[in-house]
């Protein structure tokens, strides 16, 4: 290893937060990159990484060097893909971040065709509804829905999603049919535990907004298991179009107060802020927006 390999590895380590991090991303024993850190200390003439058995921290110069080392290694990323954009084939890995029901039931599809177009990349995909770092976890790309928290994460908006109240028959017809926002409180509410909103977000079509206090009957993380409950007539639900779009075609799932349905959101791909954006990132993400298109076949 040269002296950009170290810079490369004492990178990792300061983005990730820790040598175990930086190690299994890197594929490199915990013993290697702290010797590889030594040696760069050592040829340097000061101190980058405090270490302890516990934890680590940058120092002042480490900080400097870190911010002056990325630019450059941010330069030689930028050379390199442009070097092999040259290269008509993708190639390496693509690591994927994306939620769950959405990943199984509309990626799958796409990554299928994607991947046949691409045969020589290999796709890392993590199905989850868990909010990972992308780069302390390593990943090229995340797919997120919905309002975006401020971060350094650059994003592209790819599709439309929009969200619906809905329940079945069975239940309207015991319970009624609410006619107002007021009317939601006394009926059996199916929430999204991952929401972030302390009640249930609502705006009229002359852009009135409502927050409605609910008290949940259940509450689960996965809107697959939501959307079972309310066909079995346990309570309304307010899912997005694309876990309940099929039901409600046809007519097993039927929408409630539609003049008060939510502003509609987007389905983004988000990545590390970096100079240039890798070849393979660029593609898939122009690849998905091409795919599903302004309006997808779920809305």
């Amino acid at each position: 290893m040269g002296q950009l390999e170290s810079i490369h590895i004492f990178i990792k380590v300061v983005e990730t937060g820790s040598i175990t991090k930086a190690s299994e991303q890197l594929g490199l024993a915990k013993s290697a990159i702290s010797k590889r850190l030594s040696e760069l200390e050592q040829q340097l003439g000061v101190k980058l990484i405090n270490r302890t058995t516990r934890k680590s921290s940058i120092t002042e110069a480490g900080q400097l060097y870190f911010q002056k080392s990325k630019l450059i290694y941010e330069e030689l990323d930028e050379l390199n893909c442009e070097i092999a954009s040259v290269q008509k084939n993708l190639v390496g890995t693509l690591k994927i971040a994306v939620p769950l029901s959405f990943g199984i039931e509309h990626l799958v599809p796409a990554l299928d065709e994607f991947s046949k177009q691409h045969s020589e990349l290999k796709l890392d995909v993590d199905f989850s509804d868990r909010r990972v770092d992308l780069v302390q976890d390593g990943f090229d790309l995340a797919l997120r829905i919905g309002h975006l928290a401020d971060s350094t994460l650059k994003a592209k908006a790819i599709t439309l999603v929009s969200h619906v109240l809905c329940a079945s028959p069975t239940y309207l017809k015991e319970f009624g049919t609410p006619k107002t926002p007021d009317d939601l409180k006394t009926h059996k509410f199916l929430r999204y535990s991952q929401s972030s909103l302390s009640g249930l977000q609502l705006e009229s079509k002359g852009q009135q907004k409502y927050t409605v206090a609910t008290d949940a009957v259940h509450s689960a993380n996965n809107g697959e298991f939501l959307k079972a409950m309310a066909l079995s007539g346990h309570g309304y639900t307010h899912l997005p179009k694309f876990i309940v779009w099929k039901e409600l075609q046809s007519g097993a799932l039927q929408p409630i107060l539609e003049p008060y349905t939510p502003a509609p959101q987007h389905a983004y791909i988000v990545y590390p802020e970096t100079r240039y954006l890798p070849k393979k990132s660029r593609v898939f993400i122009d690849f998905l927006t091409d795919y599903f298109g302004d309006t997808p076949y779920w809305e």
